[in-house]
């Protein structure tokens, strides 16, 4: 299983706008510069991030964007819809397959049962949390010497 481009950037997306919280919003261009995600491709991730309610434009056009709720109010699992309307490790347990033998089949009971813990690993962690850990890294990489310099 693998998350597509799409997510994976929501996620970075809203975790640079949760990180930088100001009240007046983060323009796009320095989630752009911070995230190294194109411009025009970063038109794609926050319009389905608007459409999804997850972030919304603080004074109308040419502004900064903000969380609709605060971070911790919104799941990691929550972005991922934003992209994709549901996981589904294998495809027998998409909504949109009738397998005939759903009911019958021990190796789907072993899909959907990782699938559901997939989804729950993604619904109990929050994007505060990624924020904070990611504020927490940049603090150590800050701290560390530069390459010129030796180690006391």
């Amino acid at each position: 299983m693998k998350f597509n481009t799409k997510i994976r950037y929501g996620i970075r997306t809203m975790m640079e706008i949760a990180m930088h919280d100001s009240g007046h919003g983060v323009y796009q261009k320095d989630i752009s510069k911070n995230q190294k995600i194109s411009f025009k491709y970063l038109d794609q991730i926050i319009a389905a991030l608007k459409a999804a309610q997850l972030i919304t434009n603080i004074k109308g056009k040419k502004s900064g964007y903000a969380l609709t709720r605060p971070a911790a109010q919104i799941s990691i699992y929550e972005i991922h819809k934003a992209f994709e309307p549901e996981i589904s490790i294998v495809d027998c347990l998409s909504e949109m397959i009738e397998c005939e033998y759903q009911n019958y089949c021990a190796p789907r009971e072993l899909w959907e049962g990782l699938n559901e813990q997939i989804i729950d690993y993604l619904e109990r962690h929050n994007l505060d949390e990624l924020a904070r850990k990611q504020l927490e890294y940049n603090r150590q990489m800050n701290q560390q010497p530069s390459s010129g310099e030796e180690n006391i």
